[in-house]
Formats: C-alpha cells, structure tokens, sequence
C-alpha cells in the first residue's frame, strides 16, 4: 500500500482497483472486451492482499498494462477495504454521431460498458469500465451515502505497470515560471518521466503496439498529469493538481506559479463521476491519431440546440492595432477566401495591468499610438461579411466576464480569445467551462489560449472551437517538434499553432514554407491562424517590434492554398507517421481532398498511395514543394496532373521540407 509519507496526509481514504471482480462473493475476473475483440479491459481481486482490487489491460491476447491500481483519497469516507462485488451491470452501444467542427463529419460511438457496484464496511463506490475499439477508459461514481453530500478529495493516484522499461513522449516537469503544456517534447525511459507530464502521455510499448494515456470530460476537478511512480518499478503514476495558492503570473511568458495544496484537492457533490481516465490503443501513431475522437465520445452531446452562428474558419491577426490597418486586414480577409480578423493583445491597456479595463478602447502605447476606433472597424467589418474577434487576458475575463460578454456582443464581436488563463486545480478548470458556457448564450466561438488542453469539452459547447497547449510557430519549433506535436499534443483535439508564413523564423528555424502550407492540413484547429505576424501590402507599418518580425503579405502563386483549405473535414486518413520524423495527412472536405506531408532531419523519397479516393474518379491534383530554384520570396514551386485511386507518386523532401497538395473531384 502506499505510503502516507508519499501522499502527504496524516489519515485519508484509498480505494486500489486492478486485476479484479465477478460477482458478489467471487474470486473470478471481471472482462470487458471492446466491440472488434481486440482489446480488454481486466478486473480481478487480487490473491495477495484482500483490500486490493486491479486492473489489467489486454491487446490481442498480449498484456500491455500489467495489473495496475487506482488510489483514492478523502476525508470524509473510509475506503480501507476489503470491498465486495455486490453487482454488476452491463451494457453495450452502438451509434454515431455528426458535427460541422471536427476532423470527420460522422463518428462512431461503439463501446461495451460494465458498471461494478462495490461496497466495503458501510462505502459504496462503483467502477465504470468502457473498452472501444480505439482503446479503453474508466471512471468511479461515488453515490450519496452515510449521510454524507461533500467530499473532499484529498488525491487520486492510478499506477500504470508496464513489463519493461518503455520509451515515452513526455513534456517538461513542472517547474517555476516554467510553461508544460507548451514545453519541448522529449523522448525518454518511463522510469525517468518526472512530476507534471501533460497528458496525452504517448507510450511506445513495442512492435504493433502504442498506447497514450490521458483525460476525458475533465469540467469542474483538477486536472491530472503523470510521473513515474517512486513506489512501484516500471510504472506511471497520475495525480491531482492541487489547489493554487499565493498565486502569481509572470508577465512574460504568462506561467503561474504560487503553492500547491497537498490535500483537498478537490471538493464535489455526491453523487459525483470523476472525469475518464483514458487508455488510447493502437498499432501505430497514425491509427492513435485517426481514432482521436475518442475523447470526445466520452463527453456528453452538443448542448447547444442552434449551432448556425458558430463560424469555423480562417483568421489575421491584425498587428497594428490602428483603425487604418483593421480595415485593410478586413478587405484582405474578404478578398482571400478567410472569415476572421483578430485584434490581439494592447487594444484595452497592458494585458498584464489588474487596473486595464476591457469595456474600453485604451491603447496600451507599447503596442500602438492609435487611432483604433472600434465602430468604424465593425460597420467595415459587417459590410464586407467578415467576422472580428477580441484577445482579452484571464485578469480582466475574470473581473468583468458578466459585463464583458452582453457589450461585446452589442459590438458585433464574434469571438474571444481568452489570454494567458489559469489552468489546473478544480476552481481553474470550473471557471474556464463555466465562462465557455457563458460566451454561447452569447453566441460567441472561443479560443483559449497558453497552458489549456482539451478533454473533449468542445463536443458538448462547440463554441469552444479551439485552444493552445501546444508549442507551436510563435515559438519558432523545428519540423521535428512539429513532427511530434502532431502525433501526441494533437490526439487531444485542436490546437492554434498560429502559422507564421512569412517571418524570417520560418527560413532561419522552422523549416519551410511548403512545410507552413502542410501545418494547415496537419495540425487540426476549426480557427486557423494563417499569418501570425504578416499583414496585407496596404497596412500601415508596425514598427515597435513587440511582436517579432512583421512583414507585409505578397502575391506569391501558393496562397491559392491558403485561400481553398478548410479548417473542418469531413474525413481524415493518416497516411505515413513516424514520431518526430515525417507525417502525411490527408482529409477530406465534401468531394475534394488536401493532404499535408511534413519532413522532419532526414531527407527522403515519400511514397504517397492515393487509394483512399473515391475509384473510377480523376482528381486534378495541385502539388506545392519547396525548390531553391522558383524564384520568389518564398520558393514554393507549383505541379499539377491528374490522379485517381490506383495512382502512386513518389516525392523526394529534403531534410526540413514539406508539401501540400489539393485533390479536385472532376465531374
């Protein structure tokens, strides 16, 4: 049992469940095996103590998760064990489901559920257990007992056993002023994983077999990250984050730091469900990726009726701040194919300032001399069909939100991107999904931004159509960071990675532009940032250099792309995936289809089969690739020709390339 040293409480509650339980009174396993027969999720008391109940996990007849336990401490309730199977109830579903913001129009929903009611002394708690043919997942539910309605919970500790000592893609450890979510990847042994990894956690278990543990339908509990477990040889342990105290942000790179409680780390309602705890399985990268909607079949449907005003789409950051140059970055966007302009950070004072109230135009001069005037830019913006969104810091969403929402809305504005937020313990996490919540009754989409990551929230209010935690362009990452973002932050969901395409970072650092050009079809986000820095030719200038090299945006032949590509799809294929060395995606958008290849240190001959088209059909096909040789800013030279199903192509990428290519249907 672990020790009360590790957890650091003088008295709690712990609930260990693994290899475990049939009926009541029963020495036999419990199985759950997932729709396809690949994948089972074991229960089974354990012989060797009797107040220990584990769980295994199965791929193929193979073991990949040993007998592993989830730990559960509390003040209120004592869960010593040893706990009885009183009963268990079984249901199995099979249904799908549509949206107009994912990475597929139509997903399946198809999972065998076993519910074991448990009972120890006078506690009752049941363990929920789905196992779907894209991995499995589990939850407690503690019922309304003894009396009791609060719960404080002071941990919940789940130790993943593994039989050997398997490489994982794991972010920073959690540090001071230190940033995770958007931290360097590293590719390390699990017994070297340390405190505060992100989830998703991908798992290199072996040949064939590739797993990511992570969180679903986190919405008002603390969330939780991983470390190997210093009681337990080759295995994960998650916990809770506690609760902040003494809280403070540095202004600069946005990370909190302050305490963090080493109990009562979070306080619910009983009957309470915990949020999924998540085994994504596959055979490979690519097959994790493809079957990310995982996630969001663990939340609960669409919660708003009328979804006609949620506009995904493609947007300019506006970077002069002035009225001059939001006009021309709205006829921009309505001449090239785009629907949103957003004014970031300065528009109502230092971001960072607690006294900058966002009811009001106040130019932080740091960031802009003005003129900005805010109706003038709405009238424009509403006759050319363009959509506007504000930036607004965590400071002023949480002193203002109710006020802010209403007036926004009287502005014309369509969107929020929510700054520098908090992100973490419960009241974090509750107040960021209650705000969401808030912004569709006022018909406003959201992108929340800095340290958040997704849990599927976004099938249920999918005004929140995307979010950061991911490092992306504005951090000047190398294609082989990219190469790894792609198959491990993105298995959350969505992610702004705020293309950068013409900033000297992209020729200096980050690869290519073709590659730039692929990120829009690799990198799935409903709200693509297509020019982080650029501006339109007829902008002003922006000459304070707060926000990097600016330049203006040409008229090179490639930004067709840009101009056809959408953000939402109707169907994704993974086609090549190696973590951190290349990946080609393709998707789908009613009958065309778009395919982004990026490159990673290696050059190479990349085979792209095209049997994923519809047969009997020619596609004229656009081919975008970097060549030293085009002569213009950006070097991307232009194919075409005509492709069907049964056509094969070969593309040599050198080190640090890419390429995009648009597929059209011919009628």
């Amino acid at each position: 049992m672990r020790s009360i040293q590790h957890i650091f409480l003088a008295t709690g509650i712990f609930l260990l469940l693994g290899n475990a339980s049939h009926a009541k009174g029963s020495e036999q396993p419990l199985y759950v095996i997932s729709p396809n027969g690949i994948y089972e999720f074991v229960v089974i008391p354990s012989e060797e103590t009797a107040d220990i109940i584990q769980f295994s996990v199965i791929q193929r007849g193979e073991t990949v998760i040993k007998p592993s336990t989830l730990g559960l401490l509390a003040k209120e309730m004592n869960f010593s064990g040893p706990f009885s199977v009183e009963k268990v109830e079984r249901r199995s579903v099979d249904q799908e489901w549509t949206t107009s913001f994912g990475e597929r129009s139509v997903i399946p929903d198809q999972y065998n559920e076993m519910t074991v009611h448990l009972k120890g002394g006078t506690v009752l708690i049941n363990l929920i257990v789905r196992t779907y043919n894209e991995g499995v997942a589990f939850a407690y539910e503690i019922p309304e007992q003894s009396g009791i309605k609060q719960l404080r919970i002071d941990d919940e500790l789940v130790s993943y056993r593994f039989a050997q000592d398997h490489k994982v893609w794991s972010t920073p450890p959690r540090m001071r002023n230190k940033l995770t979510a958007q931290g360097r990847y590293r590719k390390i042994p699990l017994t070297q994983l340390e405190a505060g990894a992100e989830r998703p956690l991908v798992v290199e278990c072996g040949e064939g077999r590739i797993i990511a543990l992570a969180e679903a339908a986190l919405v008002d509990y603390a969330r939780i990250s991983y470390t190997s477990d210093p009681e337990m040889p080759l295995a994960i342990l998650s916990s809770l984050d506690g609760r902040m105290s003494n809280a403070k942000q540095n202004k600069v790179s946005g990370a909190m730091h302050g305490g963090r409680s080493a109990s009562a780390k979070a306080s619910v309602k009983l009957p309470f469900r915990s949020p999924w705890r998540v085994i994504m399985m596959a055979e490979s990268p690519g097959e994790l990726l493809e079957n990310n909607y995982l996630i969001l079949n663990l939340n609960e449907p669409n919660a708003i009726k009328d979804t006609s005003w949620i506009m995904p789409g493609k947007v300019l950051r506006e970077t002069t701040l002035t009225t001059e140059g939001g006009l021309r970055a709205i006829d921009f966007v309505a001449a090239n194919g785009m629907q949103y302009v957003h004014f970031d950070a300065g528009w109502y004072g230092h971001e960072m300032d607690e006294s900058s109230d966002a009811t009001t135009i106040t130019l932080d001069p740091k960031r802009s001399k003005g003129p900005f005037d805010i109706e003038k830019i709405m009238t424009h913006a509403k006759e050319r069909g363009v959509r506007v969104m504000l930036y607004v810091n965590r400071r002023a969403l949480e002193k203002q939100l109710d006020e802010l929402l209403p007036l926004y809305q009287e502005w014309g504005i369509s969107g929020i991107k929510f700054g520098f937020v908090r992100v973490g313990d419960q009241d974090a996490t509750a107040w960021m999904h209650e705000a969401i919540r808030k912004a569709a009754a006022h018909k406003m989409v959201v992108n929340v931004h800095d340290e958040y990551r997704p849990t599927g929230y976004s099938r249920i209010y999918p005004n929140l159509l995307t979010q950061e935690g991911i490092r992306g362009d504005e951090e000047s990452v190398s294609n082989e960071h990219t190469l790894i973002t792609m198959f491990t932050r993105m298995l959350a969901g969505a992610a702004d990675n705020t293309v950068c395409y013409y900033n000297s970072r992209v020729d200096e650092k980050m690869g290519s532009h073709a590659s730039q050009l692929a990120k829009t079809v690799c990198l799935f986000s409903p709200l693509q940032f297509l020019f982080w820095y650029d501006r339109p030719a007829e902008s002003p200038d922006k000459i304070d250099g707060l926000w990097g090299d600016t330049k203006h945006i040409g008229n090179e032949p490639e930004l067709e792309f840009f101009r056809q590509v959408p953000t939402t799809w109707d169907e994704t294929r993974v086609l090549t995936a190696e973590i951190a060395e290349i990946g080609v995606i393709a998707r789908r958008k009613e009958t065309d289809w778009y395919v982004g290849g990026i490159n990673g240190p290696t050059a190479r001959d990349v085979a792209v089969d095209f049997s994923f088209l519809e047969p009997g059909v020619t596609y004229q096909a656009t081919l975008y690739t970097d060549d030293e040789n085009i002569k213009t800013r950006t070097r991307v030279k232009i194919n075409s020709q005509e492709l069907t199903a049964a056509s094969r192509i070969t593309i040599p990428l050198k080190a640090n390339n890419g390429f995009a290519m648009r597929l059209e249907k011919q009628l």
